[in-house]
Protein backbone atom coordinates (compact mmCIF):
# COMPACT_ATOMS: atom_id res chain seq x y z
CA UNK A 1 0.00 0.00 0.00
CA UNK A 2 1.04 3.65 -0.31
CA UNK A 3 1.85 6.16 2.25
CA UNK A 4 -0.72 8.70 0.93
CA UNK A 5 -4.74 8.87 1.48
CA UNK A 6 -7.39 9.89 -0.58
CA UNK A 7 -8.25 12.53 1.41
CA UNK A 8 -4.76 14.14 1.36
CA UNK A 9 -4.61 13.84 -2.24
CA UNK A 10 -7.96 15.79 -2.67
CA UNK A 11 -7.06 18.23 -0.67
CA UNK A 12 -4.34 19.27 -2.33
CA UNK A 13 -5.40 18.86 -5.67
CA UNK A 14 -8.92 19.44 -6.41
CA UNK A 15 -8.67 17.27 -9.41
CA UNK A 16 -10.50 14.12 -8.07
CA UNK A 17 -13.23 15.17 -5.58
CA UNK A 18 -16.49 13.64 -3.91
CA UNK A 19 -17.76 11.97 -1.32
CA UNK A 20 -15.42 8.58 -2.11
CA UNK A 21 -12.46 10.71 -1.82
CA UNK A 22 -13.11 12.70 1.24
CA UNK A 23 -12.83 9.01 3.14
CA UNK A 24 -9.37 8.73 4.61
CA UNK A 25 -8.30 5.39 3.09
CA UNK A 26 -4.75 4.54 1.56
CA UNK A 27 -4.10 4.28 -2.10
CA UNK A 28 -3.26 1.59 -3.62
CA UNK A 29 0.37 0.84 -4.80
CA UNK A 30 -1.18 1.74 -8.40
CA UNK A 31 -3.26 4.74 -7.36
CA UNK A 32 -0.43 6.10 -5.48
CA UNK A 33 1.87 5.87 -8.74
CA UNK A 34 -0.89 7.85 -10.81
CA UNK A 35 -1.26 10.11 -7.99
CA UNK A 36 2.22 11.14 -7.71
CA UNK A 37 2.47 11.48 -11.00
CA UNK A 38 4.75 8.36 -11.30
CA UNK A 39 2.04 7.08 -14.36
CA UNK A 40 -0.09 9.55 -15.94
CA UNK A 41 -3.32 9.54 -15.42
CA UNK A 42 -5.55 10.11 -18.31
CA UNK A 43 -7.46 13.37 -19.24
CA UNK A 44 -10.33 13.56 -16.59
CA UNK A 45 -13.96 13.30 -18.47
CA UNK A 46 -15.11 17.34 -18.14
CA UNK A 47 -12.81 17.94 -20.82
CA UNK A 48 -13.81 15.30 -23.98
CA UNK A 49 -14.10 17.46 -26.77
CA UNK A 50 -15.35 14.45 -29.04
CA UNK A 51 -18.95 13.62 -27.81
CA UNK A 52 -21.34 13.09 -30.66
CA UNK A 53 -24.96 13.78 -30.31
CA UNK A 54 -25.80 9.79 -30.61
CA UNK A 55 -22.15 8.35 -29.29
CA UNK A 56 -21.83 4.87 -29.53
CA UNK A 57 -22.74 3.10 -26.27
CA UNK A 58 -19.56 0.76 -25.17
CA UNK A 59 -19.83 -1.70 -21.59
CA UNK A 60 -16.02 -1.54 -20.68
CA UNK A 61 -14.95 -4.58 -18.55
CA UNK A 62 -12.20 -5.06 -16.63
CA UNK A 63 -11.17 -8.18 -15.28
CA UNK A 64 -8.45 -8.86 -12.41
CA UNK A 65 -4.40 -9.23 -14.53
CA UNK A 66 -1.86 -6.61 -13.99
CA UNK A 67 -2.45 -5.15 -17.58
CA UNK A 68 -5.61 -3.56 -15.84
CA UNK A 69 -3.56 -0.34 -15.60
CA UNK A 70 -3.65 0.00 -18.83
CA UNK A 71 -7.20 0.45 -19.24
CA UNK A 72 -7.74 4.19 -17.83
CA UNK A 73 -5.81 4.62 -20.89
CA UNK A 74 -8.76 2.60 -23.57
CA UNK A 75 -11.61 4.51 -21.39
CA UNK A 76 -10.25 7.80 -22.55
CA UNK A 77 -9.23 6.88 -25.91
CA UNK A 78 -12.90 5.20 -26.55
CA UNK A 79 -14.46 9.10 -25.39
CA UNK A 80 -11.65 10.53 -28.04
CA UNK A 81 -13.61 8.15 -30.59
CA UNK A 82 -16.66 9.93 -29.36
CA UNK A 83 -17.96 6.82 -27.22
CA UNK A 84 -20.11 6.77 -24.27
CA UNK A 85 -17.72 4.23 -21.63
CA UNK A 86 -19.34 2.58 -18.68
CA UNK A 87 -17.31 0.61 -16.89
CA UNK A 88 -17.67 -2.41 -15.15
CA UNK A 89 -15.28 -3.56 -13.05
CA UNK A 90 -14.94 -7.69 -11.81
CA UNK A 91 -13.88 -8.08 -8.27
CA UNK A 92 -10.27 -9.12 -9.41
CA UNK A 93 -9.87 -5.95 -11.45
CA UNK A 94 -10.35 -3.81 -7.86
CA UNK A 95 -7.27 -5.24 -6.72
CA UNK A 96 -5.02 -3.47 -9.45
CA UNK A 97 -6.89 -0.30 -10.31
CA UNK A 98 -10.19 1.08 -7.94
CA UNK A 99 -13.52 2.20 -9.53
CA UNK A 100 -12.74 5.77 -8.41
CA UNK A 101 -10.08 5.54 -11.41
CA UNK A 102 -12.26 4.84 -13.76
CA UNK A 103 -15.19 7.60 -12.64
CA UNK A 104 -12.68 10.10 -12.78
CA UNK A 105 -11.70 9.43 -16.61
CA UNK A 106 -15.34 8.14 -17.49
CA UNK A 107 -17.00 11.01 -15.59
CA UNK A 108 -19.38 8.02 -15.08
CA UNK A 109 -19.90 5.89 -11.30
CA UNK A 110 -18.38 2.16 -11.82
CA UNK A 111 -20.70 -0.64 -11.93
CA UNK A 112 -19.00 -3.43 -9.76
CA UNK A 113 -21.73 -5.68 -8.11
CA UNK A 114 -24.87 -7.76 -9.46
CA UNK A 115 -26.40 -7.60 -5.94
CA UNK A 116 -26.25 -3.53 -5.72
CA UNK A 117 -29.38 -2.98 -4.22
CA UNK A 118 -29.72 0.81 -5.75
CA UNK A 119 -29.00 -0.42 -9.48
CA UNK A 120 -31.00 -3.64 -9.44
CA UNK A 121 -34.21 -2.00 -7.93
CA UNK A 122 -35.34 -1.77 -11.62
CA UNK A 123 -33.10 -5.04 -13.08
CA UNK A 124 -29.90 -2.78 -13.61
CA UNK A 125 -28.46 -5.52 -15.30
CA UNK A 126 -30.62 -5.83 -17.73
CA UNK A 127 -31.32 -2.51 -18.76
CA UNK A 128 -27.46 -2.56 -19.26
CA UNK A 129 -27.03 -5.30 -21.56
CA UNK A 130 -30.05 -3.96 -23.49
CA UNK A 131 -28.48 -0.45 -23.27
CA UNK A 132 -24.80 -1.33 -25.13
CA UNK A 133 -24.15 -1.45 -28.65
CA UNK A 134 -20.67 -3.18 -27.79
CA UNK A 135 -18.80 -4.74 -24.60
CA UNK A 136 -15.76 -4.91 -24.67
CA UNK A 137 -13.08 -6.84 -22.25
CA UNK A 138 -9.70 -5.40 -21.62
CA UNK A 139 -8.08 -6.96 -20.15
CA UNK A 140 -9.76 -10.42 -20.04
CA UNK A 141 -7.99 -12.79 -17.83
CA UNK A 142 -7.65 -16.94 -18.60
CA UNK A 143 -10.47 -17.53 -15.69
CA UNK A 144 -13.28 -14.90 -17.23
CA UNK A 145 -12.42 -16.47 -20.67
CA UNK A 146 -12.99 -19.43 -19.41
CA UNK A 147 -16.34 -18.47 -17.49
CA UNK A 148 -17.45 -16.63 -20.73
CA UNK A 149 -17.26 -19.73 -22.87
CA UNK A 150 -18.89 -21.77 -21.04
CA UNK A 151 -22.19 -19.69 -19.76
CA UNK A 152 -21.09 -19.13 -16.62
CA UNK A 153 -23.27 -15.64 -14.92
CA UNK A 154 -22.28 -15.34 -11.32
CA UNK A 155 -20.79 -11.98 -11.39
CA UNK A 156 -22.38 -8.58 -12.92
CA UNK A 157 -19.49 -9.10 -15.94
CA UNK A 158 -20.19 -12.02 -16.90
CA UNK A 159 -24.10 -11.39 -16.61
CA UNK A 160 -24.25 -8.99 -18.66
CA UNK A 161 -22.29 -11.07 -21.63
CA UNK A 162 -25.44 -13.51 -21.58
CA UNK A 163 -27.87 -10.51 -21.35
CA UNK A 164 -26.96 -8.76 -24.32
CA UNK A 165 -26.84 -9.06 -27.90
CA UNK A 166 -24.19 -6.80 -28.76
CA UNK A 167 -21.21 -7.50 -30.27
CA UNK A 168 -18.51 -8.80 -27.51
CA UNK A 169 -14.77 -8.07 -28.42
CA UNK A 170 -11.84 -9.58 -25.48
CA UNK A 171 -8.42 -8.41 -25.54
CA UNK A 172 -6.54 -11.34 -23.49
CA UNK A 173 -4.00 -10.86 -21.25
CA UNK A 174 -2.22 -13.51 -19.25
CA UNK A 175 1.02 -15.34 -18.83
CA UNK A 176 2.36 -16.63 -21.50
CA UNK A 177 2.25 -20.19 -20.62
CA UNK A 178 -1.60 -19.86 -19.07
CA UNK A 179 -1.96 -18.74 -23.01
CA UNK A 180 -0.41 -21.45 -23.96
CA UNK A 181 -2.13 -24.18 -22.19
CA UNK A 182 -5.12 -26.81 -23.95
CA UNK A 183 -7.83 -25.33 -21.85
CA UNK A 184 -7.14 -21.79 -22.85
CA UNK A 185 -6.80 -22.33 -26.53
CA UNK A 186 -10.03 -24.54 -26.49
CA UNK A 187 -11.79 -21.88 -24.56
CA UNK A 188 -10.41 -19.47 -27.31
CA UNK A 189 -11.51 -21.89 -30.12
CA UNK A 190 -15.19 -22.01 -28.80
CA UNK A 191 -15.19 -18.31 -28.09
CA UNK A 192 -13.98 -17.49 -31.59
CA UNK A 193 -16.63 -20.15 -33.33
CA UNK A 194 -19.94 -18.15 -30.94
CA UNK A 195 -18.46 -14.51 -33.13
CA UNK A 196 -16.48 -13.35 -30.70
CA UNK A 197 -13.45 -10.95 -31.47
CA UNK A 198 -10.22 -12.08 -30.05
CA UNK A 199 -7.72 -8.81 -30.47
CA UNK A 200 -3.97 -9.99 -29.69
CA UNK A 201 -2.41 -11.37 -26.97
CA UNK A 202 0.96 -9.79 -28.06
CA UNK A 203 4.01 -11.21 -27.48
CA UNK A 204 6.93 -9.01 -25.44
CA UNK A 205 8.49 -8.80 -21.83
CA UNK A 206 5.51 -9.36 -18.84
CA UNK A 207 5.26 -8.48 -15.94
CA UNK A 208 6.80 -11.57 -14.09
CA UNK A 209 9.37 -11.38 -16.12
CA UNK A 210 9.10 -14.39 -19.05
CA UNK A 211 8.68 -13.25 -22.40
CA UNK A 212 6.47 -14.33 -24.79
CA UNK A 213 2.83 -13.84 -26.05
CA UNK A 214 0.44 -13.16 -23.75
CA UNK A 215 0.61 -9.02 -23.58
CA UNK A 216 -2.52 -6.93 -23.79
CA UNK A 217 -2.83 -5.42 -26.98
CA UNK A 218 -1.96 -1.45 -26.49
CA UNK A 219 -5.37 0.45 -25.59
CA UNK A 220 -4.61 2.98 -28.98
CA UNK A 221 -5.12 -0.63 -31.02
CA UNK A 222 -8.09 -1.56 -29.27
CA UNK A 223 -10.15 1.49 -29.44
CA UNK A 224 -9.39 2.09 -33.48
CA UNK A 225 -9.77 -1.43 -34.03
CA UNK A 226 -13.50 -0.98 -32.20
CA UNK A 227 -14.69 1.71 -34.19
CA UNK A 228 -12.83 -0.37 -37.66
CA UNK A 229 -16.39 -2.00 -38.90
CA UNK A 230 -15.84 -5.98 -39.15
CA UNK A 231 -15.88 -7.67 -42.65
CA UNK A 232 -15.97 -5.09 -45.17
CA UNK A 233 -19.37 -3.96 -43.21
CA UNK A 234 -18.54 -0.08 -43.48
CA UNK A 235 -20.08 2.41 -46.04
CA UNK A 236 -16.77 3.14 -47.81
CA UNK A 237 -15.29 -0.46 -47.57
CA UNK A 238 -13.17 -0.94 -50.72
CA UNK A 239 -12.55 2.29 -51.91
CA UNK A 240 -9.18 4.64 -51.63
CA UNK A 241 -10.09 8.24 -50.02
CA UNK A 242 -7.67 10.75 -49.97
CA UNK A 243 -7.93 13.97 -47.53
CA UNK A 244 -6.07 16.97 -47.42
CA UNK A 245 -6.28 18.84 -43.97
CA UNK A 246 -4.64 21.61 -42.07
CA UNK A 247 -3.39 25.01 -43.98
CA UNK A 248 -0.43 25.93 -46.23
CA UNK A 249 2.64 27.78 -45.43
CA UNK A 250 4.16 30.08 -48.52
CA UNK A 251 7.43 31.57 -47.93
CA UNK A 252 8.53 35.10 -47.45
CA UNK A 253 11.81 34.50 -46.46
CA UNK A 254 13.86 31.52 -44.46
CA UNK A 255 11.89 32.69 -41.07
CA UNK A 256 8.12 34.57 -42.65
CA UNK A 257 5.82 32.84 -44.45
CA UNK A 258 2.03 33.50 -45.42
CA UNK A 259 -0.68 31.36 -43.88
CA UNK A 260 -4.33 31.05 -42.32
CA UNK A 261 -5.94 30.36 -39.17
CA UNK A 262 -6.83 26.69 -40.11
CA UNK A 263 -5.98 23.88 -37.08
CA UNK A 264 -6.48 20.96 -39.53
CA UNK A 265 -9.01 19.38 -36.89
CA UNK A 266 -11.97 19.01 -39.33
CA UNK A 267 -10.21 17.10 -42.25
CA UNK A 268 -8.55 14.80 -39.70
CA UNK A 269 -11.79 14.15 -37.95
CA UNK A 270 -12.88 13.53 -42.12
CA UNK A 271 -9.99 11.15 -42.34
CA UNK A 272 -10.46 9.16 -39.20
CA UNK A 273 -14.60 8.73 -40.32
CA UNK A 274 -13.60 7.21 -43.70
CA UNK A 275 -11.19 5.06 -41.82
CA UNK A 276 -13.78 3.70 -39.48
CA UNK A 277 -16.04 3.71 -42.57
CA UNK A 278 -13.90 1.00 -44.28
CA UNK A 279 -11.94 3.01 -46.80
CA UNK A 280 -8.53 3.03 -47.37
CA UNK A 281 -7.39 6.56 -46.28
CA UNK A 282 -4.71 8.78 -46.92
CA UNK A 283 -4.06 12.16 -45.34
CA UNK A 284 -2.18 15.14 -47.25
CA UNK A 285 -1.35 17.01 -44.33
CA UNK A 286 -0.44 20.99 -43.88
CA UNK A 287 1.95 21.75 -40.63
CA UNK A 288 -0.15 20.73 -38.23
CA UNK A 289 0.38 19.39 -34.59
CA UNK A 290 -1.79 16.68 -34.79
CA UNK A 291 -1.61 12.98 -34.15
CA UNK A 292 -2.67 11.31 -36.98
CA UNK A 293 -5.29 8.46 -36.47
CA UNK A 294 -4.25 4.64 -36.75
CA UNK A 295 -4.58 2.79 -39.81
CA UNK A 296 -3.88 6.16 -42.33
CA UNK A 297 -0.97 7.59 -44.20
CA UNK A 298 0.02 10.36 -43.67
CA UNK A 299 1.88 12.66 -45.88
CA UNK A 300 3.25 16.07 -44.77
CA UNK A 301 3.48 19.27 -47.19
CA UNK A 302 4.00 22.96 -46.77
CA UNK A 303 2.88 25.00 -50.00
CA UNK A 304 -0.20 24.61 -52.05
CA UNK A 305 2.60 23.25 -54.57
CA UNK A 306 3.71 20.31 -52.47
CA UNK A 307 0.05 19.49 -51.78
CA UNK A 308 -0.80 19.55 -55.19
CA UNK A 309 1.60 16.81 -56.02
CA UNK A 310 0.79 14.26 -53.39
CA UNK A 311 -2.48 15.09 -54.36
CA UNK A 312 -2.18 14.42 -58.29
CA UNK A 313 -0.12 11.39 -57.31
CA UNK A 314 -2.61 9.99 -55.10
CA UNK A 315 -5.59 10.35 -56.96
CA UNK A 316 -4.72 8.86 -59.59
CA UNK A 317 -6.55 5.63 -58.34
CA UNK A 318 -8.60 7.32 -55.66
CA UNK A 319 -12.30 6.81 -55.47
CA UNK A 320 -12.94 9.93 -53.29
CA UNK A 321 -11.05 13.07 -52.79
CA UNK A 322 -11.66 15.12 -50.03
CA UNK A 323 -10.13 18.36 -49.93
CA UNK A 324 -10.19 19.97 -46.62
CA UNK A 325 -7.41 22.00 -46.49
CA UNK A 326 -7.29 25.68 -46.26
CA UNK A 327 -4.97 25.89 -49.27
CA UNK A 328 -3.13 29.42 -49.66
CA UNK A 329 -4.68 31.51 -52.37
CA UNK A 330 -1.63 33.49 -53.19
CA UNK A 331 1.85 33.26 -52.97
CA UNK A 332 5.43 35.54 -53.10
CA UNK A 333 6.58 36.33 -56.68
CA UNK A 334 9.96 36.40 -54.70
CA UNK A 335 11.47 34.33 -51.76
CA UNK A 336 14.05 36.29 -49.75
CA UNK A 337 17.23 34.06 -49.17
CA UNK A 338 17.80 35.79 -46.17
CA UNK A 339 15.71 37.36 -43.91
CA UNK A 340 13.80 40.85 -44.29
CA UNK A 341 15.19 43.51 -42.36
CA UNK A 342 13.20 46.02 -40.75
CA UNK A 343 14.13 49.49 -42.67
CA UNK A 344 11.71 51.29 -43.27
CA UNK A 345 7.78 51.86 -41.99
CA UNK A 346 6.37 50.23 -45.15
CA UNK A 347 6.54 46.83 -47.10
CA UNK A 348 5.13 45.72 -50.03
CA UNK A 349 5.49 42.29 -51.16
CA UNK A 350 4.33 41.24 -54.38
CA UNK A 351 1.88 38.31 -54.77
CA UNK A 352 1.14 35.77 -57.40
CA UNK A 353 -1.85 33.15 -57.84
CA UNK A 354 -0.41 29.59 -55.67
CA UNK A 355 -1.87 26.44 -57.61
CA UNK A 356 -5.54 25.89 -56.63
CA UNK A 357 -5.73 22.20 -55.92
CA UNK A 358 -9.26 21.01 -56.09
CA UNK A 359 -9.77 22.62 -59.25
CA UNK A 360 -6.63 21.39 -61.17
CA UNK A 361 -8.13 18.07 -59.26
CA UNK A 362 -11.55 18.50 -61.06
CA UNK A 363 -9.94 19.22 -64.69
CA UNK A 364 -8.18 16.13 -64.91
CA UNK A 365 -9.61 13.64 -67.42
CA UNK A 366 -10.82 11.23 -64.89
CA UNK A 367 -11.46 13.36 -61.78
CA UNK A 368 -12.85 10.85 -58.88
CA UNK A 369 -15.79 11.73 -56.55
CA UNK A 370 -15.03 15.23 -55.38
CA UNK A 371 -15.93 16.79 -52.09
CA UNK A 372 -14.99 20.57 -51.05
CA UNK A 373 -14.92 22.88 -48.65
CA UNK A 374 -15.87 26.56 -48.32
CA UNK A 375 -15.13 28.44 -45.54
CA UNK A 376 -16.87 31.82 -46.09
CA UNK A 377 -17.18 34.89 -43.96
CA UNK A 378 -20.65 35.87 -46.07
CA UNK A 379 -22.72 34.93 -48.66
CA UNK A 380 -22.38 31.41 -47.54
CA UNK A 381 -24.50 29.45 -49.82
CA UNK A 382 -24.04 32.09 -52.91
CA UNK A 383 -19.84 31.44 -52.44
CA UNK A 384 -20.22 27.50 -51.92
CA UNK A 385 -22.45 27.26 -55.36
CA UNK A 386 -20.00 28.91 -57.10
CA UNK A 387 -16.85 27.00 -55.94
CA UNK A 388 -19.10 23.74 -56.82
CA UNK A 389 -19.82 24.78 -60.39
CA UNK A 390 -16.57 26.11 -60.87
CA UNK A 391 -14.56 23.78 -59.63
CA UNK A 392 -16.76 20.84 -61.48
CA UNK A 393 -17.49 19.37 -57.78
CA UNK A 394 -19.40 16.44 -56.79
CA UNK A 395 -20.64 18.09 -53.44
CA UNK A 396 -19.31 21.20 -50.88
CA UNK A 397 -19.48 21.25 -47.43
CA UNK A 398 -19.94 25.18 -46.58
CA UNK A 399 -19.51 26.84 -42.84
CA UNK A 400 -19.22 30.66 -41.88
CA UNK A 401 -15.97 31.07 -40.02
CA UNK A 402 -14.50 34.12 -38.52
CA UNK A 403 -13.86 35.37 -35.20
CA UNK A 404 -15.05 32.34 -33.09
CA UNK A 405 -16.52 30.79 -35.57
CA UNK A 406 -14.59 27.31 -37.06
CA UNK A 407 -11.01 27.90 -36.41
CA UNK A 408 -9.10 26.08 -34.01
CA UNK A 409 -12.67 24.79 -32.47
CA UNK A 410 -13.73 21.28 -31.09
CA UNK A 411 -17.29 21.78 -33.07
CA UNK A 412 -18.71 23.12 -36.44
CA UNK A 413 -21.90 23.21 -38.49
CA UNK A 414 -21.88 22.43 -41.71
CA UNK A 415 -24.53 22.88 -44.96
CA UNK A 416 -23.88 20.60 -47.80
CA UNK A 417 -24.32 20.88 -51.08
CA UNK A 418 -24.60 19.11 -54.63
CA UNK A 419 -26.53 19.35 -58.01
CA UNK A 420 -29.63 18.92 -56.98
CA UNK A 421 -30.19 19.32 -53.09
CA UNK A 422 -28.27 20.51 -49.82
CA UNK A 423 -28.50 19.17 -46.43
CA UNK A 424 -28.06 21.21 -42.93
CA UNK A 425 -25.68 19.38 -40.50
CA UNK A 426 -25.97 20.67 -37.28
CA UNK A 427 -23.46 21.87 -34.52
CA UNK A 428 -21.75 19.03 -33.22
CA UNK A 429 -18.49 18.01 -32.49
CA UNK A 430 -15.70 17.66 -35.37
CA UNK A 431 -15.33 14.30 -35.22
CA UNK A 432 -19.39 13.32 -35.06
CA UNK A 433 -20.08 16.17 -37.67
CA UNK A 434 -17.31 14.06 -39.83
CA UNK A 435 -18.91 11.06 -39.52
CA UNK A 436 -22.44 12.31 -40.91
CA UNK A 437 -20.46 13.84 -43.29
CA UNK A 438 -18.87 10.63 -44.66
CA UNK A 439 -22.02 9.22 -44.05
CA UNK A 440 -23.67 11.41 -46.88
CA UNK A 441 -20.55 11.56 -49.26
CA UNK A 442 -20.81 7.49 -49.45
CA UNK A 443 -24.62 7.94 -50.04
CA UNK A 444 -24.13 10.45 -53.22
CA UNK A 445 -21.16 8.67 -54.69
CA UNK A 446 -23.10 5.53 -54.62
CA UNK A 447 -26.03 7.68 -56.61
CA UNK A 448 -23.35 9.23 -58.85
CA UNK A 449 -21.75 5.65 -59.54
CA UNK A 450 -25.59 4.96 -61.03
CA UNK A 451 -26.11 8.37 -63.07
CA UNK A 452 -25.29 8.54 -66.80
CA UNK A 453 -22.31 10.76 -67.36
CA UNK A 454 -24.17 13.40 -68.72
CA UNK A 455 -26.04 14.22 -65.98
CA UNK A 456 -23.23 13.77 -63.27
CA UNK A 457 -21.92 17.37 -63.41
CA UNK A 458 -24.35 19.76 -64.34
CA UNK A 459 -24.65 23.36 -63.01
CA UNK A 460 -26.30 24.45 -60.33
CA UNK A 461 -28.18 27.92 -59.91
CA UNK A 462 -26.46 30.01 -57.95
CA UNK A 463 -29.54 32.64 -57.33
Amino acid sequence: MCDLNRRSIAANSGHLTGNAWAQNEPYTQLECWYATGRLPLPAAAPIILHMSAQPRKIILGVTGGIAAYKSPDLVRRLIEHGADVQVVMSRGAQQFVTPLTFQAVSGKPVRTDLWDEAAEAAMGHIELARWADEIVIAPATAEFMARLAYGFADDLLSTLCLASSAPITIAPAMNRQMWANAATQANVKLLRERGIRLLGPESGEQACGEVGVGRMVEPARIAEEIFTPRGGAGVLSGLKVVVTAGPTRERIDPVRFISNRSSGKMGFAVAQAAREAGAEVILISGPVQICTPLGIERIEVESAEQMLNAAQKQVADADIFVAAAAVSDYRCCEISSEKIKKTSDTMALSLSRAPDVLATIGRSESPPFLVGFAAETENVERNALTKLNGKNLDMIAANKVGDGLGFDKDDNALTVYWRDGKKELSLTSKIALARQLVELIAERYRLRKQEPKALRKSAVNVG
